[in-house]
């Protein structure tokens, strides 16, 4: 469990690098990025390596996530001489013998927990903060997402370097570095997912289209992002 945590009073002012540079320096060794190869992590892949080359970085690998998206996850750990960590779930056939066939249309929350969430659990075992790629545009769900926040779903810090970053300046920054990027994004899918459950669409309205459904749970499960600048967390004890 992590130890309490005085955020800097000037967090929300922080550039990327230096949120980056914060949680590095105050977590070493117990923090990783979460990536899901989208163009934001892009960005921070490049970010964070540029500050530590043996920086920790997760994925949750579903088994159907598009051939694209393992095409740009092998690109980077070419680039940056890494091994990604890979969490996934059970198989797609031990999920189907269980739940039947196509969970993805007939439950796709259930689907997302096995797939997504319940790897995610394990992947921030023994973290004391991970790193996403949040942004505040992205969907009303993620407007109010601190710099560095207490995850109290996890009971863990949380990290959104670029949540005030735009479209616009992600794009910039991967051109400018000629970094990897997941060709999807620009064939009109601006979030990348599953390839059941992602078609093309701004924003996040590709996710899960035609369902009141606009996030998978790895970030809402009765998660508080709130702005943590001046509040000093204290974690409870493992019972």
């Amino acid at each position: 469990m992590a130890a309490s945590l005085q955020l800097p009073a000037d967090v929300e002012g922080m550039s990327a690098e230096q949120v980056l540079g914060f949680v590095l320096g105050e977590f070493p060794g117990r923090v990783s990025l979460a990536c899901s190869f989208q163009k934001e992590e892009s960005v921070l892949l490049d970010l964070l390596f540029a500050l530590e080359p043996k920086a920790r970085v997760f994925a949750l690998d579903t088994h159907v996530l598009f051939p694209e998206t393992y095409e740009v996850w092998r690109a980077v750990e070419q680039r940056y001489g890494t091994r990604v960590e890979v969490f996934e779930g059970p198989s797609l056939g031990r999920q189907a013998a269980v739940h039947g066939d196509a969970l993805w249309e007939r439950k796709p929350d259930l689907c997302c927990s096995i797939r997504k969430v319940e790897p995610l659990n394990r992947a921030l075992a023994g973290l004391d903060c991970w790193i996403t790629g949040l942004r505040r545009d992205q969907s009303p769900s993620r407007a109010d997402a601190p710099k560095v926040g207490w995850d109290e779903a996890h009971e863990l810090w949380k990290a959104n370097p670029l949540a005030d970053w735009t479209d616009e300046q992600c794009w910039a920054y991967v051109r400018e570095r000629d970094l990897p990027v997941n060709p999807l994004h620009e064939r009109g899918y601006a979030s990348i997912g599953c390839t059941h459950c992602t078609a093309p669409g701004v924003s996040r309205e590709g996710r899960w289209a035609g369902l009141d459904k606009v996030e998978c749970g790895l970030h809402t499960a009765g998660t508080n992002l709130r702005d943590l600048t001046s509040v000093r967390s204290q974690p409870s004890e493992p019972s």
